[in-house]
């Protein structure tokens, strides 16, 4: 167990709306001169009002919402240690081990690069203005964090069934079940993150600085998934048909994501591309691929950064009020 963390509920919702007030700001002051006026008048309404909102429910539902991360960061030695667990336990007994989680992985790869580049005749893509990636580092650098996301969010959801007799143990913190699985999936990403270099290595492109910035786009994938698994892992409790849900959603979400297609191909229309750009997968799809290539930092896309972490701050809330409103009820129908 780690140290108990304490904070006052004065201090907490200060911080928040603190850290809220300093994000409207810097939305209201940025500016950019190629775009258009109009556009982003709206986008500074549009992201004032979801801070605003934001701050409305933290203060609203704080005991509800913050419990769940002092319990992740109390318990956060027992988490590791459970994940490793949990990543070594999942191959046991096989041959070949964990080999068998990075073949099928490696083996997609390899079959859409064929067909693509053999009988489709994709060549190098064009990510930014006069930046082309080789079509085969374009795809790995859209596969690899789609890869972690439908492996960590499929074994976050069902987490808690998965370890149904810990959950019915009352002095264990069944809180920290889904995030033990998705760090079991992080080491999997890491591995495949090395494969992503390896490869651009191989054509010509080398790690400069701005490659530091997959760790953070990762950190954005653990995070996102972080919050829509504690809402679907309470949630497929009741309603078991929801891991068949995912699944095909997670089929039409992989070609709703700029991964096997270029994104520019919807530059001539401009309302599909708005609807495109909500997927908050393809600001970090696109961001891997940045960081791979192009001479930009992050925050250089900045109603992107907003708009992603708004969305998740807002998906994480939401499933940590789902999960403690159905936690006790867990037991009972497990």
């Amino acid at each position: 167990m780690g140290k108990k963390f304490h904070l006052s509920k004065r201090a907490g919702i200060g911080l928040f709306c603190t850290a809220a007030l300093i994000i409207a700001v810097l939305t209201l002051l940025h500016t950019n001169p190629l775009a258009d006026p109009q556009d982003e008048f709206y986008k500074k309404i549009i992201a004032c009002l979801l801070i605003v909102a934001a701050c409305v429910i933290f203060i609203r539902f704080y005991d509800k919402i913050t419990s769940l991360p002092v319990e992740l960061y109390e318990n956060r030695q027992l988490i590791w240690r459970l994940a490793r667990n949990d990543f070594k336990k999942r191959y046991a007994g096989s041959y070949l081990g964990m080999v068998w989680a990075l073949a099928q992985p490696v083996v997609t790869v390899v079959m859409y690069w064929f067909v693509f580049d053999n009988f489709f005749g994709q060549k190098a893509q064009l990510v930014s203005y006069g930046i082309e990636m080789p079509y085969v580092l374009y795809l790995t650098a859209g596969l690899v964090p789609w890869f972690y996301f439908t492996e960590a969010w499929q074994n976050g959801t069902t987490a808690l069934l998965e370890y149904n007799y810990l959950v019915k143990q009352v002095v264990f913190k069944i809180s920290i079940l889904p995030i033990i699985k998705i760090v079991a999936a992080t080491f999997v990403h890491l591995f495949f993150v090395v494969v992503m270099l390896a490869v651009a290595a191989m054509y010509g492109v080398y790690p400069t600085i701005y490659t530091i910035q997959i760790i953070y786009f990762s950190a954005c994938m653990f995070f996102f998934i972080l919050g829509l698994s504690y809402a679907t892992c309470a949630l497929v409790i009741f309603f078991r048909d929801l891991t068949q849900i995912i699944a095909i959603f997670l089929q039409v979400g992989m070609w709703a994501t700029p991964i096997l297609w270029n994104i520019t191909m919807l530059d001539d229309k401009p309302v599909l591309l708005r609807i495109i750009k909500l997927n908050p997968l393809v600001y970090i799809v696109n961001g891997y691929r940045s960081a791979l290539v192009e001479q930009t930092w992050f925050f250089e896309d900045f109603y992107s950064t907003i708009y992603f972490w708004i969305v998740t701050v807002a998906i994480f809330g939401l499933g940590a009020l789902i999960f403690k409103r159905l936690k006790p009820q867990f037991a009972d129908v497990l």
